[in-house]
């Protein structure tokens, strides 16, 4: 029997959770793979297909969107099928609706019989039943391979054990292990995840032969060389996956574009906590008067909530637009920020530290100004600053934040001789990401034609 072709049309299934920060990822792995000759099927909500359809140029024609029908429930109606604009209250309602869509899901997986699944962490099931109808199936991680360790660490050898842990002294403070897994119990308690064995343990172990991880080689070595020891699969480096700004958004915000070009190089700092974090009054009122005591010039994206919004005169302080009028924009919503990173006069980044900024922010060489709020945060900014690419806003002893720490760390990351050493890491770490990142997505996409390849070859031999 002859061996599959080079030339094989092979047919994925991608299949992310509904939030925006994990279909990027793997829309940006789709439009790769489409440049190789694989056909994709990329499942998710209807109201999620506008965001997708936006980023799907003429050139990835092959990328075919199939539609998954959730259970119907009175308090989540179709336009509260993704994360984006969801009431958080709902959050675990849409949880349990996602997990209970195996009907849908089946129906999907029998009518297109693809040759690979590629399926995200919230949704075991999927696998499962992808391996009922002989169909190959691969995880693929969207958060860093520090955060995924710790928690596989914690499921098999518990937290306050150190067996084997890769971690320094900086990713172990007491008060982080304590938040991270108090709020994983709270999370637990209203249906967020599942035990912690399905949710992390049965993902690992579906995967065929590999795991797929949004990350570098460069960034997180030891943490994905144990990562593989404790779930024993081969981890999949897929680069950066950088998903661009479209012309269309780039269009609708040409003031932002033409702020920069009038400012000098780096001297510029992008403030965005990411599309599903809301700062309160205080924080808000914290951050405005950091911005102000540094003297730095400035673009702030301010976001409220849906139901609660608010203008941005509202959002920051009395006066505040007008004393900073010259150095600063604040834009309400959302601003195209790969387009920002990459632009010259950007010369650092005030974030949450969710994986996907932080990776975008390494790959452009933009030094971060770590300020995380929850769930996988912490450990990004611990490796931010392990790796010497940022430093940390810290907070007072009740966990808030403070104006002066924020222009402090502001200036030193942008302006002063004393992060000069932190700029010029993060722009050598730009340099390996450009160069290693396309090199690692190489490799994983042979990896997938090959599982692919076996996938048709046992078909053959079953006919």
């Amino acid at each position: 029997m002859e061996e599959p072709k080079e030339s094989s049309i092979f047919r994925v299934l991608m299949f992310p959770w509904l939030a925006h920060g994990h279909i990027s990822p793997f829309l940006q792995l789709s439009k790769k793979l489409t440049e190789r000759n694989f056909h994709i099927y990329f499942c998710s909500t209807a109201i999620n297909f506008s965001f997708i359809k936006k980023h799907i140029s003429d050139d990835h024609q092959s990328i075919e969107l199939v539609e998954l029908h959730l259970p119907e429930l009175p308090e989540l109606p179709p336009h509260y099928h993704t994360t984006k604009n969801l009431p958080p209250h709902l959050l675990s309602t849409l949880v349990k609706s996602f997990q209970n869509a195996s009907s849908s899901f089946i129906s999907i997986i029998k009518n297109l019989s693809p040759d690979l699944l590629i399926y995200d962490g919230f949704q075991s099931w999927a696998p499962a039943l992808a391996a009922q109808n002989n169909i190959p199936s691969v995880h693929l991680l969207t958060s860093g391979a520090a955060t995924m360790s710790f928690f596989y660490h914690s499921i098999v050898y518990s937290f306050d054990s150190d067996h084997g842990f890769p971690f320094s002294e900086i990713f172990l403070r007491d008060y982080e292990i304590k938040n991270l897994h108090a709020a994983r119990v709270e999370e637990q308690k209203k249906g967020l995840v599942a035990d912690n064995h399905d949710y992390v343990l049965r993902c690992f172990d579906l995967s065929s032969e590999i795991v797929l991880i949004k990350s570098c080689r460069e960034v997180e070595k030891k943490y994905l060389d144990y990562l593989s020891f404790l779930c024993g699969k081969k981890m999949v480096t897929l680069g950066p996956l950088i998903l661009e700004s479209t012309k269309e958004e780039e269009n609708d915000y040409l003031d932002i574009i033409n702020f920069l070009n009038n400012k000098d190089q780096s001297s510029v700092v992008f403030v965005s906590f990411g599309s599903e974090f809301f700062s309160s009054k205080e924080e808000r009122e914290e951050i405005a008067c950091g911005l102000e005591l540094s003297n730095v010039n400035f673009i702030w994206v301010v976001r409220s909530p849906v139901g609660k919004e608010i203008s941005i005169e509202e959002a920051v302080p009395e006066g505040f637009l007008e004393r900073v009028k010259e150095r600063g924009m604040v834009v309400k919503e959302w601003a195209p920020q790969a387009k920002i990173l990459e632009h010259s006069s950007t010369g650092g980044f005030v974030s949450h530290c969710g994986w996907s900024s932080t990776i975008e922010s390494l790959y452009y060489g933009v030094p971060l100004i770590a300020m995380p709020m929850h769930h996988d945060q912490p450990f990004n900014a611990r490796l931010l600053v392990e790796f010497g690419v940022g430093i940390e806003v810290l907070r007072g002893d009740n966990g808030q934040l403070k104006r002066e720490e924020i222009a402090r760390v502001i200036r030193m990351v942008v302006l002063e001789k004393a992060g000069e050493e932190t700029r010029e890491k993060a722009r050598e770490l730009s340099r390996k990401l450009r160069i290693k990142g396309e090199e690692e997505l190489d490799e994983a996409l042979e990896e997938l034609r090959n599982l692919c390849s076996k996938k048709q070859v046992n078909v053959d031999l079953r006919n």
